[in-house]
């Protein structure tokens, strides 16, 4: 996915829908954006009638329990962001103004399908500036038990997937998918994969304010040994390609689309975002270039801590 230009949105996207773990209500406009603007939520509906700004950005990433959540949430934030970071980052969109009215990003089916659907029929224009990319030159990595992310060097352009889960459920297992991030492979392996859940945790989850929203129709359901879902499952591997989604989301928090290897096992939210916290936290550890198709590639000079956002 290394073509030459910035992108944005042709024009506005309206969607609506309920929180999988809120079930508050909520309507998310997409809108075009400039040149360098990247990927910025503007959560509005807050108390006094103040909204607030919140880049998509690792640094503005506040919890990864369950969902990647952006911003303060004392002082407005927005949860469940992963779904449409990777609409937005499988598809090529570089810049948009996302404004959302609620705290959390509608879970629609529990796949990113809803947004890639809007995002291609609404299309994307070129902007006059050349993409930036950050290339990864040193392999870093976080881990949790035998969980672990890590972001390598790569020879081929763009961003490759290599991501594995492990469960003892029969139902699941072991699965691993691996991927070449493009437009196109992302829309049809990756796109309608959906979340999931065991339905032994569903009391848990509620009793700790999650999965208020979560119904069979946003959720595959794992009884015992069996989906739940009268429809079954969408791939026969639809768990890992939902994992690798959600990975998808969570890496496009870098700012700026990635030239590497992504690899996990037994990954999740919490991970994702150490990895590229531990990315951005050697400067040796990346270059940021520019489209090779637009003008030569070259390293554009700025420190990790520059690169790291504060919240917004």
């Amino acid at each position: 996915m290394t073509s030459g230009r910035q992108t944005t949105v042709r024009d506005a996207i309206v969607l609506a829908g309920y929180g999988v773990h809120t079930a508050n209500q909520a309507t998310v406009v997409i809108r075009p954006a400039a040149i360098n603007h990247g990927i910025i939520f503007l959560r509005t509906g807050l108390e006094g009638g103040l909204q607030r700004r919140i880049p998509a950005r690792y640094g503005n990433v506040s919890m990864t329990e369950l969902c990647t959540v952006l911003g303060d949430p004392q002082h407005g934030a927005v949860s469940t962001v992963e779904h449409i970071m990777a609409a937005l980052y499988g598809l090529g969109v570089d810049n948009a103004l996302v404004e959302i009215d609620g705290p959390e990003v509608p879970i629609m089916d529990g796949s990113a399908e809803a947004f890639v659907e809007a995002i291609r029929e609404t299309g994307l224009i070129n902007l006059s500036a050349a993409r930036r990319y950050v290339r990864v030159l040193r392999p870093v990595s976080a881990s949790k038990g035998n969980a672990c992310s890590e972001l390598l060097p790569h020879d081929e352009d763009g961003l490759h997937f290599d991501v594995s889960i492990d469960f003892e459920t029969s139902v699941i297992g072991r699965q691993r998918r691996v991927l070449e991030l493009d437009p196109e492979n992302f829309a049809a392996e990756v796109s309608r994969a959906r979340t999931f859940g065991f339905m032994r945790d569903v009391e848990l989850l509620w009793k700790n304010g999650f999965a208020l929203g979560a119904s069979l129709e946003n959720t595959v359901a794992i009884g015992d040994e069996r989906v739940i879902n009268p429809e079954g499952l969408r791939y026969e591997d639809e768990f890992v390609r939902h994992k690798l989604l959600d990975a998808i989301g969570d890496i496009a928090m870098a700012g700026l689309p990635i030239i590497g290897l992504f690899r996990s096992h037994c990954g999740g939210h919490r991970l994702n975002i150490a990895v590229l916290r531990e990315l951005f936290s050697d400067p040796a550890n990346f270059e940021i270039v520019e489209a090779k198709d637009v003008v030569p590639a070259r390293r554009v000079q700025m420190s990790a801590a520059a690169y790291a956002p504060s919240l917004g």
